[in-house]
């Protein structure tokens, strides 16, 4: 059964709803000049609600009907089975290990339907002991290239980018990243370092993603979304961190977008 964190699926018409169809279109747009077929979500550290955005960025775009795969990647603690629920494994450790030999099963066969038309999952599956090895493989990388024929986007649910570096390796090879931040919880220097690292490796980064903002009025079954309504509603505290938090995203969008522009620019020259 689909949990409730699903609210693009359970609830369309709400607030938040509205909001990831705003990340949807945002996204859309920071990628017009190539088609987006692969988007890695990731986070700095854990419980800043990458499974959350990365599941419901998925059913926004399916609803727009796009043929949507979410592949989960955190094959240490994946969470895109519980949320959806399908079985948790076999999935994308299964696969990717190969264990099977000459009866491997196909990529296929590790892929479930969800309740939701366009939008398939691959769940985790067992946890492995070597996942940022298995990442790098030619089987990770002929995957993707044979999805892409039968999809429209892949989405990849990763793991926090300060642990461990799954999400960094795979930046490379997808057409953009998207990092999630949480009100109140991601440290400005976990986020900054996050952003260099992937830059290094060559991977782009779409933006940031805001989450757990405090909501006020209106209550519905979470107590924190991506967005907020208007400041006017907050005390004066919440309203000083959230500040804080504002300017630390906006400096890590201000040096992504200045990388970008001095990159243009040196393609125009």
């Amino acid at each position: 059964m689909i949990k409730k964190e699903l609210i693009a699926h359970r609830d369309p018409k709400s607030p938040v709803s509205e909001t990831f169809r705003t990340l949807r279109t945002n996204i859309q747009f920071m990628n017009s000049n190539k088609k987006l077929e692969t988007l890695l979500v990731t986070s700095t550290m854990p419980g800043e609600g990458k499974s959350w955005v990365a599941s419901n960025l998925a059913v926004t775009f399916a609803q727009a009907g796009k043929r949507v795969i979410l592949i989960d990647a955190d094959m240490r603690k994946g969470r895109q089975y519980n949320i959806f629920g399908v079985l948790p494994s076999p999935g994308l450790s299964n696969y990717l290990s190969g264990m099977g030999g000459e009866n491997q099963m196909h990529w296929s066969e590790y892929i479930r339907t969800s309740e939701i038309p366009n939008l398939c999952v691959m769940p985790a599956g067992n946890i492995p002991p070597n996942p940022s090895e298995l990442l790098v493989t030619t089987r990770m990388l002929n995957m993707l290239e044979d999805l892409k024929k039968q999809c429209d986007l892949i989405i990849i649910d990763s793991t926090p980018s300060k642990l461990v570096t799954d999400s960094v390796i795979l930046s490379r090879i997808v057409d953009s990243t998207i990092v999630v931040t949480s009100h109140n919880q991601t440290q400005k220097e976990d986020l900054a370092k996050v952003v260099k690292d992937i830059k290094n490796v060559g991977g782009n980064i779409a933006g940031i993603v805001y989450n757990k903002i405090p909501v006020s009025g209106k209550k519905y079954n979470d107590t924190y979304y991506y967005a907020s309504t208007s400041k006017s509603s907050k005390t004066k505290t919440n309203y000083k961190r959230e500040a804080r938090m504002d300017e630390q995203v906006n400096k890590a969008i201000e040096m992504i977008n200045k990388e970008k522009e001095m990159k243009e620019n040196k393609d125009t020259k």
